[in-house]
């Protein structure tokens, strides 16, 4: 098929082109229609129009004003006796509706293509149509999603589902809290009791330790308290510690005082950390820098705000030449990123061992964000650390460089869970590119099935501002349509001035942008994705979310005990919550005997839709009676939490001995 050039893209100049171009597209529906009478039958109703391209579609407007709105069904033996309709389609084209013109995502691509051929299409072509118009899209859109192994209709697996009135009625604010999960930062704004009592009733899920800043023992109080905070308001939450990772940083300066850059000015950059810098030499932290960059490498300073050229490397001397791009202030410890550079430097630094194995595992944490992940064997590095702990405390990957997303798939097999950590990212790509990575990773963990958390600037303006730009609204709304289990605040929460109001808006923006969801689609596009066969446990999962569907209940309800199956569940999008009862359970290590803790519940914090309940132990003398009371507790808490009301349809997924069951139980 010729490339179609994107300035042809509008119906005056398709029209125009029509003989043509219909007989290009056409010939795409030979697989469909082998003895090929509907392309002759579409042929002949375009080739016998010659009209301008004006009068062209004013007539195919008037020609189905004067069809009725709905005709009867002629079946098809009436039409065509030896049961081909491809084969009938002259005569069946005057007594059957022709393929209805669909709305479309407003590209142009569609609408143009639409404008000229939809009159003539019966349904009996609807297979090729339709086929026709994704190679179409796929044809134009190749080369920026092709590399990346999905589809420009893939990036739209949330499919809003939006109106008019959708956008002007309010939601009920019955106090109801988000699918998306909210991890909030804890800072000096956000660590004493009362404002963490505040974050945890506003809609806190997860509660993110930022070990680049810190002592131990500042982290302890701000533990304890939250500790404390969910003993007294009852709501779970999940603490996630996250590593400072390997970086690159500026050293000090003379007097401790900035000093200025100015554009095309040549600097050397030393890595001898021991020297103070000046407007002449300044150093960093990276021993091999060197040796790992060549003439015409950039370097990016303080967040990207000054631009370094490299001239020259002088690996003897520990020297780099560069030319300022563009003329700013720099200070004393100052990040730096080396764009496109792969660097030696190790995923967990021996800061990262201690604050994890001093601090993380002695208290029990549940995951822990590991920065500057670039390959698999990273992950299973750190698994090595944690030892025996490894099975409790989950891992969390933060890809932030281009090593990391070239290798994205290879990590993706060996880690828990994902975050889009954009800020590092945004200085390693393009800036034009970014929305596609987040757009790509979300979509690949949706398919795996592993919770994805979207960070960095969210509400950036939040920290000092008590309401959000509207571009922030929307990168919210916008990663949560992208498939987004999760979505994180920074500096709004940690150091902002109004940590708790920036949850509640979060909050509304996600419930707002999930009422747009068309989750029938969703759930279509997940069970196609779907690997074949799947495993009897998934297998369940999905029929318990499609058996929702089609009851249209209130909730589901999953017992459980190590949360795996609720995880699955909450793989296939249901469009309801579902409530994952964490059933206690007996284990030993032949030496002691322990009842399983609230570490599952607590996991299940960064899984979309996942609301987890924990559930007391029962000495019922059968398992059936056990469970039975179990269900009807949860029922009673699911009322309480206002997730159904007596007579809606719930579905209930758990076992009963070695069988799995799902029913519909309708709430008392």
């Amino acid at each position: 098929m010729k490339t179609i050039s994107t300035t042809l893209i509008n119906k005056q100049q398709i029209i125009s082109r029509r003989k043509w171009k219909i007989e290009e597209y056409l010939q795409l529906a030979r697989g469909v229609d082998p003895d090929d009478s509907a392309r002759r039958a579409v042929k002949k109703i375009y080739n016998s129009r010659e009209t301008s391209s004006e009068e062209d579609l004013q007539l195919a407007r008037e020609e189905q004003l004067r069809r009725p709105a709905a005709r009867e069904r002629i079946p098809r033996e009436e039409v065509d006796p030896e049961g081909s309709t491809r084969r009938a389609v002259r005569d069946c084209r005057m007594k059957k509706p022709a393929f209805p013109r669909k709305a479309h995502t407003g590209d142009g691509v569609s609408d143009a293509i639409d404008g000229v051929l939809w009159e003539g299409i019966v349904p009996s072509v609807q297979y090729s149509w339709r086929m026709l118009r994704r190679m179409i899209n796929l044809d134009l859109g190749a080369e920026p999603f092709g590399h990346l192994g999905f589809t420009g209709k893939d990036l739209c697996v949330g499919m809003a589902n939006i109106d008019i009135e959708g956008i002007l009625k309010d939601l009920p604010s019955d106090g109801r809290l988000p699918k998306t999960k909210i991890v909030c930062t804890l800072g000096p704004a956000s660590r004493s009791v009362p404002m963490l009592e505040k974050l945890l009733r506003a809609g806190m899920n997860v509660a993110r330790f930022n070990f680049s800043h810190g002592t131990h023992e500042y982290h302890q109080e701000t533990l304890d308290n939250l500790n404390i905070a969910m003993h007294n308001t009852q709501i779970l939450c999940a603490v996630m510690l996250d590593t400072k990772g390997p970086e690159i940083r500026t050293g000090f300066l003379k007097d401790g005082k900035p000093i200025k850059l100015t554009e095309g000015q040549e600097i050397s950059v030393t890595t001898d950390y021991s020297i103070k810098g000046d407007e002449n030499t300044i150093s960093m932290s990276y021993k091999k820098l060197p040796v790992d960059l060549k003439p015409g490498n950039t370097i990016l300073c303080a967040d990207g705000t000054i631009t370094l050229t490299v001239l020259s490397c002088d690996p003897s001397a520990g020297t780099v030449r560069c030319r300022c791009e563009n003329t700013a202030m720099l200070g004393e410890r100052k990040n730096v990123n080396l764009p496109g550079i792969v660097v030696d430097l190790p995923t967990l630094t021996d800061k990262d061992k201690e604050d994890i194995l001093g601090w993380g595992v002695p208290n029990k944490i549940d995951m822990i964000a590991l920065s500057f992940v670039r390959k698999g064997s990273d992950l299973v590095t750190v698994r090595q650390v944690l030892g025996s702990h490894a099975k409790q405390i989950k891992l969390m990957s933060k890809v932030e460089n281009q090593e990391g997303v070239i290798n994205f798939d290879e990590i993706l097999r060996e880690t828990d869970s994902f975050m889009v950590a954009r800020g590092d990212l945004g200085m390693e790509i393009p800036v034009e590119k970014i929305f596609l990575a987040q757009k790509m990773m979300i979509y690949k963990c949706n398919l795996a099935g592993k919770p994805v958390v979207t960070a960095t600037q969210m509400l950036e303006s939040m920290i000092k501002s008590p309401r959000p730009t509207r571009a922030e609204a929307t990168d919210v709304a916008n990663a949560v349509l992208d498939g987004t289990d999760c979505v994180m605040l920074s500096g709004e929460s940690a150091a902002g001035a109004y940590p708790e109001l920036a949850v509640k808006i979060m909050a509304r923006i996600c419930i707002e942008a999930e009422s747009s969801l068309d989750y029938d689609a969703i759930f279509k596009h997940m069970i196609k994705s779907a690997p074949l066969p799947m495993t009897p446990l998934e297998s369940l999962a999905s029929s318990a979310v499609r058996t929702a569907n089609k009851a249209k209940a209130a909730l589901i309800v999953v017992l459980t005990r190590g949360g795996t199956t609720a995880k699955l569940v909450a793989k296939y999008r249901p469009a309801v919550p579902i409530l994952s009862v964490v059933v206690p359970s007996l284990t030993t290590d032949s030496f002691d005997w322990s009842v399983s803790d609230e570490t599952p519940a607590r996991h299940s914090l960064t899984y979309r839709g996942l609301i987890p309940l924990l559930a007391e132990g029962s000495a019922k003398a059968t398992e059936t009676e056990s469970t039975d009371m179990i269900l009807e507790a949860a029922l009673k808490s699911a009322v309480d939490r206002k997730l159904c009301k007596p007579g809606d349809a719930v579905v209930a997924l758990h076992r009963i001995g070695i069988a799995s069951v799902i029913k519909i139980c309708i709430v008392k």
